[in-house]
């Protein structure tokens, strides 16, 4: 789930993690990966969300795991209503599953998933396309994609927290789309959310120096036309101003003496 953190950040302090803890956090972000793997087959035409959701927290449960979003409500919210988030077409992030949305051919589909094994948490997330997507649409969703790998890419001791961002934003614009501001990656451990938050636009040299331990996510959402938004009413669904699509891709990191180590990987 993506941290709105650069207002209501809901723990403080970053924390490094041990040789121990990171191979915790191996475990879950392996489990995380698996669980994007086994829903993938499930996205197509005529599937509601509703049913990813129900299938994600069955799966979970079989193993050994329990949903961080099931009931989430950090200083403000409501408590979250679903397993995982569903997030369709100009849905930014936080998509609330619902048994009467129902995919439909050319839509996208962002499944955020969090699992949490043994109190640690492993979050990542995917946009699936749904059928055959206008040209446009995969284009975003490619782009979104490598913003991510190019970000992850900047990741190693004594980089700073700008590069990550710049090196999303510098391909994004490139490619003719715009980076959301608000929604920002964040550290993540036992806590679900807590400092560094990762902005993905910055400037080079800029911001906190990264040091080994430190686990956080890199997790780019783009929008098709500009990069304001608005939350809906029921204060998760955050939504594209335009209603233009937006896509987002998620993986949780660890960075390590020989540089950055994906954890959110099967």
């Amino acid at each position: 789930m993506t941290g709105n953190n650069l207002r209501s950040p809901t723990h403080r302090g970053i924390v490094l993690l041990s040789a121990r803890e990171l191979d915790k956090m191996r475990r879950v972000g392996q489990l995380a990966a698996a669980l994007l793997k086994h829903l993938e087959p499930m996205v197509k035409p005529g599937v509601s969300t509703q049913a990813l959701n129900d299938e994600a927290e069955r799966w979970m449960q079989a193993n050994g795991a329990i949903s961080a979003t099931r009931g989430y409500a950090p200083p403000g919210y409501p408590p979250f209503m679903g397993a995982i988030c569903t997030s369709v077409n100009e849905v930014v992030c936080h998509g609330i599953p619902n048994p009467k949305q129902i995919l439909k051919d050319g839509d996208i589909i962002n499944i955020d998933v969090t699992p949490i094994l043994d109190g640690y948490h492993g979050d990542t997330s995917k946009t699936f396309l749904v059928g055959n997507p206008s040209a446009s649409a995969r284009k975003l969703v490619e782009v979104t994609q490598e913003c991510m790998m190019r970000g992850i890419a900047e990741i190693k001791p004594g980089a700073r927290v700008g590069d990550i961002g710049a090196a999303i934003q510098e391909y994004a614009e490139a490619n003719g789309f715009s980076v959301v501001r608000e929604m920002v990656g964040h550290g993540v451990g036992r806590q679900f959310h807590t400092e560094p938050w990762i902005p993905h636009y910055g400037k080079r040299g800029s911001g906190l120096k990264l040091r080994v331990g430190m686990v956080f996510t890199v997790e780019p959402m783009l929008n098709e036309g500009t990069c304001d938004m608005r939350i809906l009413p029921d204060r998760w669904t955050v939504i594209t101003k335009d209603k233009k699509l937006s896509a987002q891709f998620e993986h949780t990191i660890a960075v390590t003496e020989e540089g950055v180590e994906i954890l959110t990987v099967s």
